[in-house]
């Protein structure tokens, strides 16, 4: 579902008035958020999808990844998963049901957490993700508001997996060729969201399906400023840039820029290749963390010591309208 049907179709809900759903108070939160105690709170979040990878097991860890995602995203221990699946049993067979499921078990172990169990419905194409639910210390947790002007912005995966993704299943790529995007998707958010955390940044979400777009742009509307991308510094899976060059464009991508483009500075000054690496809807992708600028050394240094990526893409500016800008 794109963002502006996504949007429609919220407001036509009713609103919380629980005052422990503190989630209902943060603009784009990652996940849901229920106070417990002032010490404790839920964090909880749902995530599925089709396949974007042939082998099972792999699809079956980076699905549960990605719905890992948004508890490391607000600061959170992710402790019990639920799976979630959609499978044609008679097309693919029971062996291809448990190596979907094997592989999101091990992510989840992985995570330190444990599958409590699940639910299954006969479905003409496999879909397969978790509700996640995970435990945060409120008065620590790191949300969508906060970011601050004279913050700079660290991005801890590349860009360009639904274009990546939409070339192997057009046969244009093999498996082989996205070994680097695969492992990357695959990769959980823990190690970085626990360094975050030991730093103490300010504002915090994961890319995924509106892109580094529209998770940016979420993010400075909640934290009513002004981030600002430096465009040549957006990093790029191995043969992403090529693919998009080739008009392997995924739908989701121009789905984010008809909603998201209308906001943003001098959008018509954005250059193709960088429009396909921001709009692109990621799967399972990093980390955007604001951090203040006398902490982000010890930011970066702290990802790359762990074996994360701390790629450096902007910084924030005072602009209480919510605004991005490329430059």
């Amino acid at each position: 579902m794109g963002p502006e049907t996504l949007a429609q179709v919220l407001r036509q809900l009713p609103q919380s008035t629980d005052p422990n759903l503190l989630s209902a108070a943060i603009p784009f939160a990652d996940a849901g958020i229920y106070r417990i105690s002032d010490e404790l709170a839920l964090v909880q979040s749902v995530d599925f999808f089709t396949p974007v990878v042939d082998d099972p097991f792999v699809y079956g860890q980076i699905a549960a990844a990605n719905a890992l995602s948004d508890i490391y995203a607000m600061g959170g221990r992710p402790i019990t998963a639920l799976n979630l699946i959609g499978f044609p049993l008679c097309q693919l067979g029971v062996e291809t049901l448990i190596a979907v499921l094997q592989g999101g078990a091990d992510k989840v172990a992985e995570a330190g957490a444990v599958i409590a169990g699940g639910h299954s419905v006969e479905d003409d194409e496999p879909k397969y993700g978790l509700s996640v639910t995970g435990l945060v210390d409120p008065r620590k947790m790191v949300t969508t508001v906060g970011a601050r002007a004279g913050d700079l912005l660290f991005l801890t995966k590349p860009l360009g997996t639904g274009i990546l993704t939409t070339a192997l299943k057009g046969e244009i790529l093999s498996e082989a060729d996205l070994s680097e995007a695969i492992t990357g998707m695959a990769t959980l958010n823990r190690r970085a969201a626990e360094i975050m955390l030991e730093v103490g940044v300010n504002a915090c979400t994961d890319i995924t399906g509106f892109g580094l777009l529209g998770h940016a742009l979420e993010l400075a509307m909640a934290s009513q400023v002004c981030v600002i991308l430096q465009g040549d510094a957006l990093p790029a899976y191995p043969r992403a840039l090529e693919m998009a060059a080739m008009g392997l464009i995924p739908e989701g991508s121009y789905r984010n820029r008809s909603h998201y483009l209308p906001q943003v500075l001098d959008a018509a000054r954005i250059s193709t290749p960088i429009l396909d690496l921001l709009a692109d809807p990621q799967t399972s992708g990093g980390l955007l963390i604001s951090v203040a600028a006398d902490k982000s050394a010890a930011l970066r240094d702290k990802l790359l010591s762990a074996g994360c990526a701390a790629f450096l893409i902007g910084r924030i500016a005072a602009d209480p309208s919510g605004r991005l800008q490329v430059d």
